[in-house]
């Protein structure tokens, strides 16, 4: 097989978590066995040994899902994100967060006349082998490259000038900036690169109520939301939001 014939790979997501999970339900299990066996000389109060297999078990199945979802379901929900946005062809779309780049090469299969751009600041630990010459390979094994332009920038500080953009979107990213206010201003940017009546969807995790009420406060949107969304175990939802 050629190197042009080969497969995207998209790679692992949250890849340090997955790990964790594995290791603590291991460990969990491993506890629980020693606790069965009577092999400490001493007993543990208000534990048994099947906490221990419950607990190991229900973690370990976490960090499987999780990689089912980063091998399998994520490419369901990226397809349904695409579909939502309805992209005739000739659009300019940005993907937030774009990693190994999913939805950027997703959205760049949808245009004909229009490009895909991408940002991101290449962090390894939320996805790995996270990198621009990885994403630039994954297009080009898509049939895409011409149709792709990628930075390297912060989601807080995006380079790019007020609505340049006809679509936007972002998947599993900005929960990873540490501070609210960080976070709003992620979403503050999407906002600002977007033009008027062009639309985003973002998909994220774990500040789900912070998100709606940010949304909310906004009077330049208009936004619905769906979910839950169980691809990466924790709960997510999808936000679709148009610009006024």
């Amino acid at each position: 097989m050629s190197a042009d014939s080969k497969r995207a790979d998209y790679g692992f997501d949250a890849p340090t978590t997955v790990g964790l999970f594995l290791v603590l339900g291991i460990l969990l299990i491993g506890f629980g066995y020693i606790l069965q066996s009577h092999i400490l000389p001493f007993e543990i109060p208000f534990f048994d040994d099947s906490s221990f297999y419950w607990g190991g078990a229900w973690t370990m199945s976490g960090g499987l899902w999780m990689i089912v979802g980063s091998r399998i379901l994520k490419f369901h929900v990226r397809d349904r994100i695409i579909k939502k946005l309805n992209l005739n062809g000739q659009e300019q779309t940005l993907d937030v967060g774009c990693g190994r780049g999913l939805l950027l090469i997703g959205a760049a299969k949808a245009l004909s006349s229009g490009k895909a751009h991408g940002i991101d600041i290449w962090q390894t630990v939320d996805q790995s082998g996270n990198d621009p010459k990885v994403t630039l390979e994954n297009a080009k094994r898509e049939n895409v490259l011409s149709k792709i332009e990628i930075v390297t920038g912060d989601a807080r500080e995006m380079p790019f000038e007020n609505s340049r953009f006809d679509a936007v979107t972002s998947s599993w990213a900005i929960h990873n900036i540490p501070t609210k206010e960080g976070r709003e201003k992620a979403l503050s940017e999407m906002i600002r690169v977007l033009k008027p009546g062009g639309q985003m969807a973002f998909l994220d995790i774990k500040f789900n109520s912070e998100y709606h009420k940010f949304f909310k406060s906004r009077k330049d949107v208009q936004f619905k939301r769906e979910g839950p969304d169980l691809t990466f175990f924790i709960p997510g939802y999808l936000f679709l939001v148009k610009k006024n």
